[in-house]
């Protein structure tokens, strides 16, 4: 995956909320699912940015940034804990 790759699937997950938020306003998403479905993609833009991350500090430590593995939604949720 390149830094192209993250980026566009950070732009999609975006779009995705947006969406989401516009039906939710509109009534056609229940607040229940929306809210369970705003986690999850937040949860999945997390992991986006965090690999991004990861990557460019492997690139600005000379290692390659194919190295760098998506962190468990569980790592990246815990980080501010």
């Amino acid at each position: 995956m390149t830094e192209q790759d993250i980026l566009a699937r950070i732009k999609n997950l975006v779009d995705r909320e947006h969406e989401l938020r516009s039906k939710a306003t509109a009534g056609e998403v229940d607040p229940v699912s929306e809210r369970k479905q705003l986690a999850e993609l937040e949860v999945m833009l997390d992991q986006a940015w965090d690999l991004l991350r990861h990557r460019r500090a492997r690139i600005a430590q000379g290692a390659p940034p194919d190295g760098a593995e998506v962190s468990s939604a569980h790592q990246v949720e815990g980080y501010l804990q």
